[in-house]
């Protein structure tokens, strides 16, 4: 296997809203700053370029195109410039009247877009907004294999298991849980399902969410162990820069059995014959 070097991420989180100029903004303004840095790979949250209909904006049924499509070629432009990888979260059109998706654009140093990625576990709020997504997107990075997730996925473990056995060890999961009245379940949920889902599948997670007044829970950078490595401040606009690092030790008990759990082995161990195993009625 080819060496794996270390993937500088920048997890940027900023007050998005209904104008995608005024997002657009932000995410120069980020870019600029994670490229003095020193970042390899700029990520955003979900919908950071359109806005999030329904919260950000009331709907997508009069929604401008254009605007979003020039903003979109800009930060594909300032990428190619400041030679960075990024992970943008928008709105991406379909033809006729379907319903569009909520997508990540997967955008090369060199400006273009090599992927993208389309939420696939849609909330019963999003599917009124947008058409799901069927596919994984797994890129290479620096000899990793990444992987791009957007918010409600993190529900659905079996997610992270595919791409677990598709090779990916470092995930993109961008997330929109902001412009609530007050703190709520998000707070307390969010955060640990995803510490659990990095420990279960020995995976590095960054995890960027809106810091639009009230966000439930700031962005976050996480390890392969489950331990929050990086936490930027709550309902502030704000970036982290943390590493991917190839050499790091970290706790993992499940690595002598994982291989073993994805053949289908659900124990640890050689089971045994016996007849008092058999007999589960006595002492």
């Amino acid at each position: 296997m080819r060496r794996r070097g270390a993937i500088r991420v920048a997890t940027c989180q900023f007050p998005a809203g209904g104008s995608c100029r005024e997002n657009g903004r932000w995410v120069w303004r980020q870019m600029t700053a994670a490229a003095r840095r020193g970042a390899d790979l700029v990520h955003f949250p979900e919908c950071a370029l359109s806005g999030y209909p329904g919260v950000d904006l009331p709907d997508l049924e009069r929604y401008d195109w254009a605007p979003l499509r020039g903003e979109t070629r800009a930060v594909m432009e300032l990428a190619k410039r400041l030679r960075v990888w990024v992970v943008l979260g928008s709105s991406h059109r379909l033809s006729g009247r379907r319903k569009p998706h909520n997508s990540l654009y997967l955008i090369g140093p060199d400006g273009r877009v090599r992927d993208r990625y389309d939420k696939r576990f849609c909330t019963e709020g999003d599917l009124r907004v947008y058409t799901p997504g069927g596919r994984h997107v797994v890129f290479e990075l620096r000899g990793w294999t990444c992987a791009l997730l957007i918010c409600f996925d993190l529900r659905f473990p079996e997610l992270y298991r595919d791409l677990y056995r598709l090779g990916a060890r470092v995930v993109f999961q961008s997330f929109h849980n902001a412009r609530y009245k007050g703190p709520g379940i998000h707070g307390q949920i969010m955060r640990q399902t995803l510490q659990a889902n990095a420990a279960h599948n020995a995976m590095w997670i960054s995890a960027p969410n809106s810091s639009a007044r009230f966000s439930r829970w700031p962005s976050v950078f996480i390890g392969p162990d489950g331990v929050i490595a990086g936490q930027l401040r709550p309902n502030r606009p704000g970036l982290m820069v943390n590493t991917v690092d190839p050499d790091l030790e970290y706790y993992d008990p499940m690595k002598p059995f994982r291989a073993d759990v994805l053949a289908g082995q659900l124990h640890t161990g050689q089971l045994v014959q016996d007849p008092r195993l058999d007999d589960r009625n006595s002492l």
